[in-house]
């Protein structure tokens, strides 16, 4: 499919940021996101991008591309710049061809997640479920994370791993399910409907889109259910927490309440998911660092977020320009919107010294992956907790894993970046 046919065919502000950055292949620094390559390492075209044009006027995306850290940074912690889509000059253009083809559109209903709003619709529904994942909150859960830790390694018969099917996509989605209050007889169709939903982010084709809308769709149902039993009788859950705040005069609608509990699935399970997958690649492909953490398990906590700005799994998110303005130095049209390529930022060598380099030793790092600003990821201390128990457990019980296959199959979205599965040879303690 030709690149003009592509963007037409796309539906969200993300999406077309992706698609924008094909035009740099016809302006000569040969960008392609699509290509299989560049999903295996994208990050030296993100360099060269950094080097040769960090503030990239995209017509095709009518807007703007940055790739340098304090940029990035600088447009994150500012409040004026727009999460919310339909402040993006094309949406009623895209909704138009999204409708079309049968997609609905998030913001009717008040389906949309509280990435895509701006306050105070964003503060009054971040306010209703930051409780959870305050520092003491989800501190209180690492013993419960250590034991499903121990208990998926314990399951691992033989010498060798799958490491996302048998560990690092079942930890995450346990955690959340839990959190959530869904039976553990569910837990197995709740990672599949995620991994589903997770189609409507990045440039998936129309027929993913419809999948994943169908998935989100029997998600909604689903917790249409359990709302309504902790109606009638609460439990010491999340969606009891959110339905009795709901009750005591917060507004907040079951059409949000319902958003928010997918958000919170989809955002607790593909993430950490990725995060895992991507850390244990690296340690693989830099065994001194691995080694490092075998030698000093008590570096691994501080390591994951070397390993965050290394190669964290979200690599771009974007805002729109509610008003003509300054954006560096150049002229932002009200409707434009602003593709911030988190992960280049996180290898900008004027925010990190020798950033193509793993090194878990590395202090003070002040990486973008989880986004900055109003938006900071809500999940940010529950994912870090997550991470580290698991490359604890796995360096403690399998010390020099490594990878039995080099050759990795990475995931097709754009957005969130990590392996489709990774096949590990270990050497047991």
């Amino acid at each position: 499919m030709g690149l003009r046919a592509r963007i037409d065919r796309a539906q969200t502000t993300a999406e077309l940021g992706v698609l924008a950055l094909h035009e740099w292949v016809e302006s000569g620094l040969v960008f392609n996101p699509t290509r299989k390559a560049l999903r295996a390492d994208p990050h030296p075209w993100y360099r060269m991008l950094r080097e040769r044009d960090p503030v990239h006027r995209s017509r095709l995306a009518d807007g703007w591309v940055l790739s340098r850290h304090r940029d990035i940074l600088e447009v994150l912690r500012d409040p004026s710049w727009s999460s919310d889509e339909r402040n993006w000059s094309r949406y009623a253009r895209y909704r138009a061809r999204g409708e079309r083809a049968g997609l609905p559109d998030p913001y009717q209903e008040d389906r949309a997640s509280m990435l895509r709003l701006d306050p105070p619709d964003h503060t009054r529904l971040r306010g209703l479920v930051s409780k959870a994942f305050t520092l003491r909150a989800v501190e209180a859960m690492r013993p419960r994370i250590q034991a499903l830790v121990d208990e998926l390694l314990t399951r691992v018969d033989g010498r060798e791993l799958a490491l996302l099917g048998e560990f690092a996509a079942p930890l995450p989605v346990i955690v959340i399910a839990e959190m959530l209050g869904v039976p553990r007889a569910d837990h197995e169709w709740f990672r599949q409907m995620s991994d589903e939903a997770i189609k409507l982010l990045g440039d998936s084709s129309i027929e993913e889109r419809l999948e994943g809308v169908r998935a989100t769709h029997e998600l909604t149902e689903y917790f249409r259910g359990i709302v309504e039993a902790r109606r009638a009788e609460p439990r010491d859950d999340l969606i009891s927490a959110l339905v009795g705040a709901e009750e005591a005069g917060v507004r907040l609608s079951e059409s949000e309440l319902l958003a928010t509990c997918i958000l919170l699935l989809v955002a607790g399970n593909e993430t950490t998911t990725k995060l895992i997958g991507n850390a244990v690649v690296a340690l693989c492909r830099n065994p001194e660092q691995r080694e490092l953490l075998r030698a000093e398990p008590k570096r691994i906590e501080g390591a994951v977020d070397e390993l965050l700005r290394y190669d964290g799994p979200v690599q771009l998110t974007s805002r729109m320009a509610r008003e003509d303005r300054e954006l560096l130095g150049r002229r932002a049209r009200k409707g434009q919107q602003i593709v911030l390529l988190l992960a280049a930022g996180n290898r900008d060598p004027d925010a990190f010294p020798d950033p193509d380099r793993l090194d878990v030793t590395r202090e003070n790092v002040r990486h973008l992956a989880f986004s900055h600003g109003l938006h900071y990821c809500l999940g940010a201390q529950l994912a870090r907790l997550e991470a580290g128990l698991a490359l604890e457990g796995l360096i403690a019980r399998c010390p020099r894993f490594r990878l039995a296959e080099q050759r990795i199959e990475w995931s097709p979205n754009t957005v969130l970046r990590g392996p489709l599965e990774v096949r590990l040879a270990l050497e047991r303690a």
